[in-house]
């Protein structure tokens, strides 16, 4: 079938048609001839086939091309990409899709004949490891597709040295790439940009580490950036620029000084060749701050500055850019404690300081915030004398003590030992509470040592000096109330805050292992007063020795024991009764007149025999093991024999 309208649309006559069957198929062009031809032509023509073909027309969009077979081929003109590239009458190499169409049309491509055509020239000119260029089509999965000449594929893996976030930003760019594998029966290329890069840099890098030395200065590209330092591409090899020597000043990030991709002049501090590893600085441009710090801030200057760090030891604060000192939590304030700075200072605050000490080789400066001001502890001995009197506000209690707040920020300690003559306080809290205010006497004052000794019993005048001996006079037997039991012996209070020990020795005249045995907390006992020690502030006491004077007492004559003047309680005296006219034990054994002894068998019977009772009850009194503990036994054993006499 002859499709006459094309033919004159393409001016094709009738004797250019004759020209070309006669050089196609010679004299001889019968119309059954040229059948014949034809189908034996159209019969080794297959689908898949690369074929010559010549552009003969233009249709539209599409580029009409005779490839020899019964009719012609359509082309898409967008597989030119370039249309003006498109000439009536050129060759070119094309696909064969399909001999016929539906539409009776054979279907051409030239897109795909390209692509064959230099799949076989990129396979016969390139090897494994070649280096090529091409431009990055699009983002695939596990990587790029980047065409050579044909579509090759570029694993994410193999981009760049270090992977990109986003290997999407290479689409469009033109790329150079190593050729890792080529796989024929497949028709499938793989390249590495990676393994090129690699390559060059290992050149460069020999290259470089050849010329440096440690002092230079280099320009360098930020490849990375981490929370450590940043990575410095030097031109073949990278370089740390650790975050301590970005700046002389605090830096809390890298990202706060440097960017990605931005080009920066560094110092080379330090080269290990061996590793590969490369030091870099970046603050080292500039001059060391510390170098002249001793002259721009001598020692007890105030200088100004910025709270940059806070710390459970204290606080820094930058005077300068690259120089900070530390305000020690003691240095804040010559009177109140600090339990952490935050309660004092916060960040970003301009404070002025004093410059206390400077070590430059240390880079490190001593601060002190209280030296702006006069310490208050220089007029407290002026202000405290000792005896002052003094009303404050007990702030807290130990063991030891409580300290009494005097005025804000001056604190006296109030030691346990002072706050009672008389009462045994083992802790504070058993006459003290936290808030409460007393009234104190001021007893010493170290301005030095920042010390303030208080007192309150010195609000009174001490019962050991006259009020005890006066009231509690060896040999008197007195009531007492048990308050405390040891395995040593037992403390009876003998009035309020008033205490002896009755030792356990001295509870009875037999030997105790346990004092619970013999008394218990709450009793209330008799005993007699052994020794009194203003001294040593003790008073110590016996229980069987006040039995004894009480079982003398049935032995005495009841007469006598009326008749005696009444004066004090006598523990002096056996009986317990009151008598001033002691006689002595030389007395007692002083012979009598003839007299004296007829009147006194004219006596009762029952005052001869007391007699030798009674110096048996002062013998008895004197044995060694009556008083073990106390030194006062020799003293009682005394005043038991003068007993004795006098009731004889």
């Amino acid at each position: 079938m002859v499709d006459y309208n094309l033919l004159e649309e393409l001016s094709i006559t009738d004797e250019m048609v004759d020209e070309e069957l006669a050089k196609a198929f010679g004299d001889d062009s019968s119309a059954d001839l040229i059948k014949e031809k034809i189908e034996t032509a159209m019969g080794a023509t297959v689908s898949g086939t690369l074929l010559k073909g010549r552009i003969v027309g233009l249709a539209g969009n599409d580029v009409i091309v005779d490839v020899g077979l019964k009719s012609e081929g359509m082309i898409a003109a967008d597989e030119w990409g370039d249309k003006s590239q498109i000439d009536i009458g050129d060759e070119i190499d094309v696909w064969l899709d399909t001999v016929e169409s539906d539409s009776g049309l054979v279907q051409l491509s030239k897109r795909k004949a390209d692509r064959l055509l230099s799949w076989q020239r990129i396979v016969k000119t390139t090897n494994e490891g070649d280096e090529v260029k091409g431009k990055v089509m699009r983002k695939i999965k596990g990587g790029l597709l980047v065409d050579i000449g044909v579509p090759v594929f570029l694993p994410a893996s193999q981009v760049d040295i270090r992977r990109p976030g986003d290997i999407g930003e290479l689409i469009g760019k033109e790329i150079e790439a190593s050729v890792l594998k080529i796989d024929t029966d497949r028709r499938n290329i793989v390249i590495s940009r990676r393994k090129l890069l690699e390559e060059r840099r290992r050149e460069a890098r020999d290259n470089l580490l050849a010329g440096l030395e440690v002092g230079q200065k280099r320009k360098g590209i930020v490849k990375n950036i981490a929370d450590f330092g940043a990575f410095v591409d030097l031109g073949g090899i990278d370089g740390l620029l650790h975050i301590t020597d970005m700046s002389w000043d605090r830096v809390h990030h890298p990202s706060a000084i440097l960017r990605i991709d931005e080009e920066i002049e560094v110092t080379i501090l330090n080269i290990d060749a061996e590793h590969e590893k490369i030091a870099l600085g970046l603050k080292q441009q500039t001059e060391d701050p510390w170098m002249r710090v001793e002259e721009k801030y001598p020692i007890e200057s105030m200088v100004h500055g910025e709270v940059v760090n806070i710390m459970n030891y204290g606080a820094f604060v930058k005077i300068e850019a690259g120089v900070e000192g530390l305000v020690h939590i003691s240095e804040m304030s010559w009177t109140r404690r600090i339990n952490h700075p935050s309660e004092m200072l916060s960040l970003g605050d301009q404070i002025d300081v004093v410059v206390l000490d400077i070590n430059k080789d240390k880079h490190e400066i001593s601060l002190g915030i209280k030296q702006t001001e006069t310490n208050p502890w220089t007029t407290v001995a002026a202000k405290y004398p000792p005896n002052t009197r003094v009303t404050g506000t007990v702030r807290n209690l130990t063991n030891y003590g409580a300290f009494v707040e005097i005025e804000e920020g001056i604190d006296g300690l109030l030691h346990v030992s002072d706050m009672s003559w008389t009462k045994k306080i083992s802790h504070p809290s058993e006459i003290l509470a936290k808030g409460q205010e007393l009234e104190c006497v001021v007893l010493k004052v170290e301005e030095e040592k920042q010390r303030i000794a208080l007192g309150i019993r010195q609000l009174t005048e001490d019962p050991w000096e006259k009020a005890v001996p006066e009231n509690y006079i060896p040999g008197q037997i007195v009531e007492g109330t048990v308050t405390k039991i040891t395995n040593f012996g037992v403390f009876v209070e003998l009035e309020q805050d008033l205490e002896g020990l009755l030792h356990v020795s001295e509870l009875a005249d037999h030997k105790i292992e346990n004092a619970h045995d013999e008394v218990s907390i709450g009793d209330k006992i008799q005993v007699k007063i052994l020794r009194v020690d203003p001294v040593d502030r003790k008073i110590g006491l016996s229980k069987k020795r006040a039995e004894w004077a009480a079982e003398d007492a049935k032995g005495e004559d009841a007469t006598d024991a009326t008749a005696a003047k009444k004066e004090r309680r006598g523990g002096l005296i056996g009986s317990a009764e009151i008598g001033t006219d002691l006689i002595s034990r030389e007395l007692l054994n002083k012979p009598k007149p003839e007299s004296d002894a007829e009147s006194s068998d004219a006596e009762s019977p029952a005052v001869a025999e007391a007699a030798p009772e009674a110096e048996a009850a002062a013998e008895s009194e004197t044995k060694p093991e009556a008083a073990p503990e106390s030194e006062a036994a020799p003293e009682a054993a005394e005043s038991d024999n003068s007993t004795g006499d006098q009731t004889v």
